[in-house]
């Protein structure tokens, strides 16, 4: 079955960055954590969640588990401004690629500055976005980190 073109571009990025990811689709989309996580048979706290901020000028991304909401203030430190807000869907497609509910957390055109909450390193495998809301990929916590660059960090 042909992937849609937004997983093919996700899947070329990501081959860039040294991962094979084996995109997994399902017949309904997996646009919400609990969605992805009932879908795949795994707890809500392996569901990547790539969300997209402002910090000040710029877009930041915040990978966070899926049972956990962002203290936006507490992640606003991290990237050194006073307050997080939420970038609208146009700002997320154009600062990534992607649309909201299939953001990634890498192959973006330029690369994000990004953090990644601690729990997400407590699993084995955890679950990601692969460039379209019906698609998800697996990756060990470690490696996700590496192909980020995410800073680890209690960002809820």
């Amino acid at each position: 079955m042909a992937q849609a073109p937004a997983v093919e571009r996700f899947v070329a990025a990501a081959t860039k960055l040294g991962i094979q990811p084996e995109v997994n689709t399902f017949p309904k989309d997996t646009r919400t954590a609990q969605q992805a996580a009932e879908a795949l048979g795994c707890e809500l706290g392996q569901i990547v969640k790539s969300l997209i901020f402002k910090a000040g000028d710029e877009l930041v991304l915040v990978l966070t588990s899926g049972v956990n909401r962002v203290d936006e203030t507490k992640a606003a430190t991290l990237f050194d401004v006073d307050k997080l807000g939420k970038a609208n869907a146009d700002e997320a497609r154009i600062a990534t690629g992607f649309a909201i509910g299939g953001i990634p957390p890498c192959g973006h055109p330029t690369p994000l500055r990004s953090v990644i909450d601690t729990d997400l390193l407590t699993w084995q495998t955890v679950w990601a976005a692969a460039g379209a809301p019906d698609a998800v990929f697996e990756i060990t916590p470690e490696r996700l980190v590496e192909i980020t660059g995410a800073t680890p960090s209690a960002v809820s």
